[in-house]
């Protein structure tokens, strides 16, 4: 197969698109046919070593999931196309269109990547969905599974975790449904307590129950030829699951207190934030219940994960608060947009949001710079360094708040805070603060050896190095380096 490459001397000429063919064995997984050598170069990979791999194995940290393309692929017999994907951590990003090949004649089904370089003057242009805004793959991801699946009353489990934008993703679904001029109902079943969320979901007869002064229609009855929303359903109560699962079975809804069902046209649209796999293995939610609902997925990726779109979540907040405060603020300086994404954002979305609004009321001028953050900074650290024991007598040195980040797996403290602070040259030293590391310096040689150690993989060469893949980035950047000088 050929496809044309725009590039700075060829542009115009046909040549060989680098492909990873991938068959699924009887097992159900996934192993690599063959590799392209220009693919295989690229990615540093032996094509005769590749061939026979588990795709899993061999492209892991893939974004999207190669497994999961293939599969649906595979499922659907339709093709994929300009899907922009990383296939590892820290590496170039692709285009890439994954296509059905049929059948060898054991029977086992054949599905071909053909993978190109976008065009290096491409520029990405922001995305936006009913709220939800990025460009990076995973979000394209989302985005490209919204369009799939809004069409199907299946229901759909959104993951993510707190502060993600699970219910925009539910609202995108609705409004791109074929219910959208129906109604969309959402109920946050950890928000409201045992003995009335039935009530609230179902509805309830007059004299029911004690203070049922009159009837009233549940969520259902309201969501009926919409979509009802689930929100936190890992933290709904057993006995209501039961009576869940039977509504969805069923389609009919019984009041308390009534003896007559109604009929409902629902469709379910569940989130939440804690495994619901480890919740049905745990006992606190119903197996069956689990599998009715796990008809198709979208999982929202935290946002330390696709640093590349807070440009763009920053520019998408600065209109909206110059809109509801009704004066201007043009943008973020260099320096500033860089220390918000080497911040590992516990809250995500949410507090990215508030913090930005936060010195949004406190800036005065039309650009906002690094200092304006330093207050918050100084809270970061003290929520860690300061001490809830007044018998703790000994300094503490500052840190940083630092989520759990698998690509920082091994790390034993949290980031120092004079690394933190370091990202932005106009943050003058807290000289009040004792116990201080010293401010992280990397030369060409540590960086050779951390990346020869890691194979060439950036993230965990910045895990060697004791910093965070954005640090590790900036220092490439001034060093004049790039990934494939190693």
């Amino acid at each position: 197969m050929t496809a044309r490459l725009r590039s700075a001397d060829d542009s115009h000429l046909p040549v060989p698109a680098p492909d990873l063919l991938a068959i699924e064995d009887p097992g159900g997984t996934w192993r690599v046919r063959s590799v392209s050598p220009r693919l295989a170069e690229a990615l540093g990979l032996d094509p005769l070593a590749a061939r026979g791999s588990f795709l899993s194995r061999l492209l892991p940290r893939s974004v999207p999931s190669l497994v999961e393309l293939a599969t649906e692929v595979a499922q659907t017999g339709q093709a994929l196309s300009d899907i922009r994907t990383y296939l590892t951590d820290g590496a170039a990003l692709w285009s890439l269109e994954v296509r059905p090949a049929g059948r060898q004649e054991d029977g086992k089904r054949l599905v071909a990547f053909f993978l190109n370089r976008p065009p290096a003057d491409e520029q990405l242009r922001p995305r936006t969905l009913h709220g939800l805004v990025g460009d990076s793959p995973a979000m394209r991801e989302v985005f490209r599974k919204i369009a799939l699946y809004a069409p199907s009353p299946a229901a759909v489990v959104v993951t993510g975790e707190t502060g993600t934008g699970k219910e925009l993703v539910a609202r995108a679904l609705h409004d791109q449904s074929l219910r959208s001029d129906g109604p969309f109902i959402a109920v946050n079943c950890a928000a409201i307590s045992e003995e009335l969320l039935e009530s609230e979901l179902f509805g309830h007869e007059r004299g029911a129950f004690t203070g049922a002064v009159r009837s009233h229609h549940g969520r259902f009855e309201r969501a009926d030829g919409g979509t009802l929303f689930l929100d936190e359903i890992g933290d709904m109560p057993l006995a209501t699951q039961a009576k869940l699962l039977r509504v969805l079975e069923e389609g009919v809804v019984e009041r308390l207190g009534s003896e007559r069902g109604v009929r409902v046209d629902v469709r379910i649209v569940a989130a939440t934030n804690i495994p619901l796999e480890q919740a049905v293995g745990t006992g606190r939610f119903r197996a069956d219940l689990y599998h009715r609902l796990s008809v198709l997925r979208i999982h929202l990726p935290p946002l330390r994960e696709r640093p590349e779109d807070i440009p763009l979540l920053i520019e998408h907040f600065l209109r909206l608060f110059s809109r509801k405060y009704q004066r201007r603020i043009q943008r973020l300086t260099p320096e500033a947009v860089g220390l918000l994404q080497a911040y590992l954002w516990p809250g995500n979305i949410r507090e990215l949001r508030n913090v930005l609004e936060r010195v949004f009321i406190e800036t005065q001028g039309e650009v906002i710079g690094s200092r304006a953050f330093l207050e918050w900074v100084r809270e970061r650290q003290d929520f860690v360094g300061s001490s809830w024991s007044s018998e703790e007598s000994q300094p503490r040195p500052a840190t940083v708040v630092l989520p759990y980040d698998p690509a920082l797996a091994g790390r034993s403290t949290p980031m120092d805070a004079a690394e933190f602070s370091r990202l932005s040259e106009p943050f003058p030293p807290d000289r009040s603060r004792r116990g201080r590391t010293s401010p992280v310096r990397l030369d060409v040689a540590a960086i050779r050896a951390a990346m020869h150690r890691a194979n060439g993989n950036l993230t965990e060469a910045a895990r060697y190095l004791g910093v965070h893949r954005a640090t590790l980035y900036r220092y490439l950047s001034k060093l004049g380096l790039s990934r494939a000088d190693f």
